[in-house]
């Protein structure tokens, strides 16, 4: 079916208009400036009034951990790509630490495969990187994957880098972009011993709160310092993902255009939203890796995706069961949570908090993902391009509920906060997947990269 979007006030590249958009074949046929302008000469389209309606490019969402195949019982793409969608996010880019952990160009054909038949949305995959498999990596063909998932710290399903060999041949001989969890380990490894010490004497409680004392703000400087150090000395494509502090922000150019950049920056809506204030309340709900720290670091990240400091917002969507989160032992209440649907809703509180301008959003979570990632056809309304679209109305407040969750894990960190917007369609390659509340099943395509 094709559509007119007609009456919409569009958000895309810097400005704010109101226009209408045709939509045919999968993609945009034609952008029509102002008010009730000449779509009426389009015959046999379904017309949808959006008078009242903000209408963004989708989403892209550049970091998320989907679990398929092997930890399923936590997720799917089925069922995350459905929450993508009912969130606003018509593209993914999903980790490697499944089980088995996609270290081979054959695992990663395998979960391509996997969401040609399961995901609603568009997906690309990240092969991961480890001490030995730099013959798989230099395998990758630059135009169909998305890029190398390199962890210079451990998290869920440990696949760290730590040999300095295997480090010099990835920034040397990646073929694409190289995108990095940076916190040190040995750090990370020396205050643990540190809390459990403490917690065994009764000294400290070791509850949520003492995570960013564990996953210190000198674990992320000193890793995300050794990336730029290689990615600049073997001219190396790096984005350091997640960002939790204000002092990674050093690192990272704002005085040149993103298309020029070889070293960048993602940060989370979670870091733009929690601080260490909200242990007490969330409690291992927002227990995730690199941690939330102080509301000094927040603060100044939400100053940082305004200066051009960091480049792209994605979500680090990472689901668990509710008993492996709400647990009475710190060391042992897994890290990561779900958020995926609601991004674009806390991104939009910022904005009417006056922290952030709505083209601002737009820059973030969807210019600037596709031009960082040389996105084949996506990540702006343009004419030609790929009708993944998305209407908000911005004055339609709700509260974020565990049970309005299409999570397969059925639960959200962002449970009882009240938002100001709401999704109420999602277009994905023309198609209109998703409408007050209902997602359709179609399937989505995989990304092209234009490098």
């Amino acid at each position: 079916m094709n559509y007119i979007i007609k009456n919409a006030t569009l958000v895309n590249e810097g400005t704010t208009t109101l226009a209408s958009v045709v939509i045919s074949d999968e993609k945009i046929e034609k952008i029509l400036i102002g008010r009730d302008a000449p779509w009426h000469v389009f015959t046999n389209y379904d017309v949808i009034d959006a008078e009242g309606l903000y209408l963004f490019p989708g989403i892209i969402d550049e970091h998320v951990h989907f679990r398929e195949p092997g930890l399923t019982q936590k997720a799917d793409i089925f069922t995350e790509s459905h929450a993508a969608v009912a969130g606003g996010v018509t593209s993914f880019m999903d980790m490697p630490n499944t089980n088995p952990q996609t270290t081979t160009v054959e695992l990663l054909q395998q979960k391509f495969d996997l969401a040609a038949q399961k995901s609603v949305a568009n997906y690309s995959f990240y092969l991961g990187a480890t001490n030995d498999n730099i013959d798989e990596v230099k395998k990758v063909d630059p135009k169909k994957v998305c890029g190398i998932k390199l962890f210079m710290g451990s998290s869920t399903g440990n696949m760290l880098v730590n040999e300095d060999d295997a480090l010099v041949r990835l920034f040397n001989e990646s073929p694409c972009l190289i995108a990095a969890h940076c916190e040190d380990e040995k750090t990370i490894h020396e205050n643990t011993v540190c809390c459990k010490d403490l917690a065994s004497k009764g000294e400290v409680v070791a509850d949520a709160g003492i995570h960013p004392f564990v996953r210190t703000t000198e674990a992320c400087y000193k890793s995300s310092a050794k990336a730029v150090d290689m990615a600049a000395k073997f001219g190396a494509r790096l984005h350091i993902m997640h960002i939790s502090t204000k002092s990674e922000l050093t690192l990272f150019r704002n005085d040149i255009p993103l298309k020029d950049k070889k070293i960048t920056a993602e940060t989370c809506p979670h870091y733009l939203t929690f601080c260490d204030r909200d242990y007490d309340e969330k409690g291992f709900a927002i227990k995730c890796n690199p941690a939330i720290k102080m509301a000094s670091d927040r603060d100044i990240l939400r100053k940082a995706i305004i200066d051009g400091h960091i480049d792209t917002i994605g979500t680090d969507h990472a689901p668990h069961l509710w008993h492996e989160k709400f647990t009475d032992d710190y060391f042992t209440a897994k890290s990561g949570f779900p958020s995926i649907q609601n991004s674009l809703d806390v991104m939009l509180n910022l904005y009417h908090q006056g922290l952030v301008s709505l083209p601002q959003i737009v820059k973030l979570m969807c210019h600037n993902p596709a031009t960082l990632y040389q996105i084949k056809g996506r990540g702006f309304i343009r004419e030609g391009y790929y009708a993944d679209l998305v209407l908000v109305d911005l004055n339609h407040e709700k509260i974020i509920k565990n049970d309005d969750m299409l999570y397969k894990c059925g639960w959200t960190p962002y449970d009882g906060l009240t938002v100001k917007s709401q999704v109420t369609h999602t277009f994905v390659n023309g198609k209109l997947v998703y409408h007050d509340g209902i997602v359709e099943k179609v399937n989505g395509k995989q990304l092209e990269f234009e490098r």
